[in-house]
């Protein structure tokens, strides 16, 4: 039977870049414009056309993404026409070539690849064999070093040429002497899987020439994430034939961070002197509100290529920004939104996403949406108090207040690592068995610590001193545990551990320490007499997940690099004020803020129906309260084309006035406060009263204010709304408590001055 594409679902674009003919094509396609269709279709029309099917190679980079476009394929003209045809991710693809052909370079097609644990182990004992303090270098540095030098394609010998101070020298040492050891365990790495497959085909005319002659068409997607050892695998393949068609965005290239370089889409035309450009700018997911505040945004990056979505979907709902008073009134706010559009009946919790710049922003979120019972799974990470950098801070703090927790002790003696191995802990077992009590009361006797080496007993006594500062500094300050956790954080050694240690993945991990700080800031503040037990308790409360719903629907959480790639109904982008995001680690450089702006467009295309934007006047970073400007993205949307949360949520009668009107206008004032140096709660509440409020109405209270309830206590004001001879009041209150919604005359609230 012979298969026939129905190409009328194609818009004009789209069509152009399925029927490209021969040579090199750039298909820039904006978020939404049907990428994954074009491709799949391509395939599609040059099997069909005559191409065998084994002379196609289609490359991506997730092996859902791989599964999902095979699968296309298959549906457009069946599974036995795509048998033999070669799609995959770069890694499966270059591992498939140097299973059959790396002999050509002395790889055996046996080899074994190494995880990250695999490489973290073996570092360490060559770290170990060369007398190099692990504690003083840490083997995940020097893994990211060797990673970064694989990725550029340079040997050790031309890495150890570059090196230009201490860290560098031993890096390029151990690079050696780490390649030398994988060749004799016939062991690659993830980066060696790229790394020798460009090896072969630019030392092998034998194998070049095949794999060459093989793949009459290349296709690449996602080519913006391209780095620079997969660049030229392409280029090395479609030399031949040059029939190679690329497709991707310059605008949602938001992985620097992992090697990829934006240039190299942008010059594909310099690469390929003959290059054809298609741009897929119609969008088939958003709204066009939700399209023109992210062509706002985007347009001010420098340097891009030049394009702007549009749609012929309807304008939907304006997209809002809404200013919040702290981290947990923008939480309860959002919260308080999913609740009433879940209660109406117009959205389910599914609908719903909750996206933002690191994963230390999911803890807020978590806990407001765990005391409204709102069901919602976490995305890209780990629960924040189920991350392994929380859980070794909690069981130290566990220590503390209990020698008797074993299971804390075996947790944290030896984390960070400091030379307390399995035999000392054996003979603390020993110990425990014959004279009972605790491991920890085990170790501080003289009796186990005459028994370990040197180094063992002098690292136990740190060990035991870091929790005895710790209970000090508690009891110095009146059971407040923040004084707790950072002493821990000091004579632990942890923080510097972390702070050694340069990948990515240590940045993140200090961020959710700095973000438990401000969990136990905000305990210290909210308890009349906090203690560590009752914090500890509270923690072991949160983390609770009996209220997750293991049906799908409920409400994601996930940063937004996780989201890319993803659409929903409705989506709320928090944080968005400066040190936040844009992050303040790229404050000082114009490629990284380009970046950040790209992550921010990348996040608005995620929203199909409805975007609302968040950001706080204050927010806890770092263990300290911070009164950070809005986000300067937030800048470029037309402000007259916005709404605010509340205005979205409630429809108020003609002439009424909502607590949430004017507040990004009365923001510049506000921040003129703060850099005039006016940041006491005094001035800030002097300059947001100073708005101009209409005659209609006077709310009571506003938006960020302390009030009493006689039975509640003490919380936060998130809203204010007008009824009939009187105002309803939305107020957050600490704990179990959480969002209560009160009419003033019957509640009785008073403002706390």
């Amino acid at each position: 039977m012979t298969a026939t594409l129905d190409f009328t679902t194609l818009n004009p674009e789209q069509l152009r870049a399925v029927e490209h003919d021969q040579g090199p094509l750039l298909v820039f396609a904006g978020a939404g414009s049907g990428k994954t269709r074009v491709i799949t279709y391509r395939i599609a029309r040059l099997i069909l056309s005559g191409v065998p099917s084994y002379r196609i190679l289609a490359v991506t980079f997730t092996n859902k993404a791989a599964k999902e476009m095979k699968e296309r394929v298959e549906a457009l003209i069946g599974p036995e026409r795509t048998k033999s045809m070669w799609i995959g991710t770069f890694h499966s693809l270059c591992a498939k070539m140097l299973r059959i052909d790396g002999h050509a370079i002395g790889i055996a097609s046996s080899f074994v690849i190494y995880d990250d644990q695999d490489q973290i182990s073996l570092i360490k004992n060559l770290m170990k064999q060369k007398d190099i303090d692990d504690k003083a270098i840490q083997p995940r540095a020097i893994l990211s070093e060797i990673s970064k030098a694989k990725e550029k394609l340079l040997t050790p010998e031309q890495f150890s040429s570059h090196a230009s101070n201490y860290f560098e020298r031993i890096a390029a040492d151990l690079y050696k002497s780490y390649n030398q050891k994988l060749h004799q365990s016939n062991a690659l790495d993830f980066d060696d899987i790229l790394y020798y497959c460009v090896r072969l085909l630019e030392q092998s005319e034998t194998v070049r020439t095949k794999y060459q002659d093989k793949f009459l068409h290349v296709l690449v997607d996602e080519y913006q994430d391209v780095n620079f050892s997969q660049f030229r695998i392409v280029q090395l393949l479609a030399e031949k034939h040059k029939n190679i068609v690329v497709v991707g965005d310059d605008d949602q290239s938001i992985y620097a961070w992992r090697g990829a370089d934006v240039s190299l889409i942008l010059k594909f035309g310099v690469d390929y002197d003959n290059a054809s450009v298609i741009k897929l700018e119609q969008n088939y997911r958003s709204t066009s509100r939700i399209l023109a505040a992210a062509n706002e945004v985007i347009r001010a990056n420098p340097g891009r290529s030049g394009k702007s979505l549009w749609t012929e979907n309807n304008p939907g709902t304006q997209v809002t920004v809404t200013r919040a008073g702290t981290e947990q009134d923008e939480a309860a706010m959002v919260a308080d939104a999913v609740l009433k559009d879940v209660q109406k009946g117009r959205r389910s919790y599914s609908d719903f996403a909750i996206l933002y710049r690191t994963n230390a922003q999911s803890r807020v979120i978590e806990e407001s949406f765990l005391t409204s019972r709102i069901p919602h799974i976490l995305i890209g990470g780990q629960r924040f108090y189920e991350r392994k950098e929380i859980k070794d801070m909690v069981a130290y703090l566990r220590l503390v207040l209990n020698p008797m927790d074993d299971v804390s002790f075996r947790r944290v003696i030896n984390t960070p690592p400091r030379g307390i191995g399995p035999g000392a802990i054996e003979t603390a077992d020993k110990f425990v068995t014959k004279y009972g009590g605790s491991l920890l009361q085990a170790v501080e006797t003289q009796d186990v610590q005459a028994d370990l080496s040197k180094k063992a007993m002098s690292s136990v006594r740190a060990f035991i001193n870091a929790l005895e500062m710790a209970k000090a500094a508690g009891e110095a300050a009146n059971g407040r545990v923040t004084p707790m956790l950072k002493s821990l954080f000091t004579y632990t050694g942890y923080l510097d551990a972390l702070r050694s240690d340069n990948s990515e993945e240590a940045k993140g991990r200090i961020e959710n320490l700095q973000e438990l700080l401000n969990v136990t800031g905000e305990f210290d503040f909210t308890q009349e007499e906090p203690s560590l037990g009752g914090f500890l308790e509270s923690t072991a409360l949160i983390s609770d997940t009996d209220s997750l719903n293991q049906s799908g629907n409920a409400v994601t959480l996930m940063t937004i690099h996780s989201a890319k790639g993803l659409e929903f109904p409705v989506v709320f982008v928090i944080g968005m004020e400066e040190g936040v995001f844009p992050h303040s680690r790229s404050l000082q450089s114009d490629s990284e803020i380009a970046e950040e702006r790209r992550l921010a467009y990348v996040a608005m295309t995620r929203a199909q129906q409805e975007l609302h934007i968040t950001h706080a006047s204050r927010r806890s970073l770092y263990g300290t309260p911070n009164f950070n400007q809005r986000s300067r993205f937030l800048d470029d949307l037309e402000q007259e084309s916005l709404a605010t949360l509340t205005d979205a949520l409630h429809a108020m009668p003609a002439g009424s006035y909502s607590p949430y009107q004017d507040r990004d206008r009365s923001y510049s004032s506000l921040s003129k406060g703060i850099r005039a140096g006016a940041t006491s709660s005094e001035s800030i509440a002097s300059n947001i009263s100073s708005k101009p409020k209409p005659p209609s109405w006077k709310p009571p209270f506003e938006v960020g204010q302390r009030v009493r309830h006689p039975k509640f206590g003490t919380g936060v004001v998130i809203a204010c709304s007008p009824i009939t001879d009187d105002a309803e009041v939305t107020v957050v209150f600490p704990g179990v408590i959480g969002v209560k919604k009160l009419i003033q005359k019957l509640a009785k609230l008073e403002a706390v001055l």
